[in-house]
């Protein structure tokens, strides 16, 4: 599916915070997306020096863009404004995420109050479970600039 659709442009997020690289799959309440690690990926720089690990939030950014391109996909109107969480819960790590990994990002909406999207992330690794949330975004303005 990764090519069928533009899904980037239904996300505000660029390089080099951007944690999708494919969309595999997209229905009206699931979306499945992946990730591959390079490597040499500069946060492994830092996160940390001699034994790198992916930090567990980036892991729950992966799960907010897919549900951006999740919701944006049902015909949700977010013109001049942009995804933000405004909650989650249930966040569990389980397994560490290491340079050279693939992550396969699984998101599920699972209710909708009118432009609140409760939803439900996984992120697995070679079939094995490595973060879970629920979550809520909604669409928010931007700031107003003084430019």
């Amino acid at each position: 599916m990764g090519d069928s659709i533009e899904w980037r442009g239904l996300i505000p997020n660029r390089e080099p915070w951007l944690w999708i690289d494919d969309v595999v799959g997209l229905t009206d309440s699931t979306i499945n997306a992946q990730k591959h690690l390079p490597p040499d990926l500069p946060i492994f720089e830092g996160h940390y020096p001699g034994f790198p690990l992916l930090p567990g939030v980036v892991l729950c950014e992966a799960c907010l863009e897919a549900s951006a391109i999740l919701i944006a996909n049902l015909g949700v109107s977010t013109t001049g404004k942009v995804p933000v969480a405004t909650g989650m819960n249930n966040v569990r790590f389980r397994r560490m995420v290491r340079p050279g990994d693939s992550l396969d990002i699984e998101v599920k909406l699972s209710d909708r109050i009118q432009d609140a999207f409760f939803l439900r992330g996984t992120v697995r690794v070679d079939g094995l479970v490595c973060a879970s949330l629920d979550f809520v975004t909604t669409a928010a303005s931007p700031p107003v600039s003084d430019e």
